[in-house]
């Protein structure tokens, strides 16, 4: 059985694939041991760290991720691969599990940054001006 899911998080968008397997995890056609900085890397495997690794053990995941940073993209593809897992394994102990722990793991960031406007240096802020 396959499942696809997606996340998204600014303007960063993940798509991941779940298949029955041996434990492989894949971002952009890369073990996910091969992504760096860190601190993504651990973002990116937090889901398994709260459903248990002997879970990560009985299945395949790739993730196609694009558009954003490197955090943005790190919590796009840690949404996306936690709803593969609850869709996968249709286990509602493990999505109230993620709910507990985090709501953005099951449920998209949708705040996205403002467009910078005239008449000033960005969204909100005004160029200074001089009376005297």
């Amino acid at each position: 059985m396959v499942t696809n899911t997606s996340g998204k998080k600014k303007t960063a968008i993940a798509r991941a694939t779940v298949r029955d397997g041996e434990g492989r995890v894949r971002i952009n056609s890369r073990p996910v041991e091969l992504v760096e900085p860190e601190t993504a890397r651990l973002k990116m495997l937090e889901p398994f760290r709260i459903a248990g690794e002997d879970l990560r053990s009985e299945v395949d995941i790739d993730v196609t991720v694009n558009g954003g940073g490197f955090s943005g993209q790190a919590d796009a593809v840690r949404t996306a691969i936690s709803r593969g897992l609850v869709q996968h394994l249709n286990d509602a102990e493990l999505r109230d599990a993620f709910m507990e722990f985090d709501r953005s793991l099951l449920v998209n960031d949708v705040r996205q940054s403002e467009p910078k406007k005239w008449g000033g240096p960005g969204a909100r802020a005004r160029y200074q001006k001089s009376y005297r």
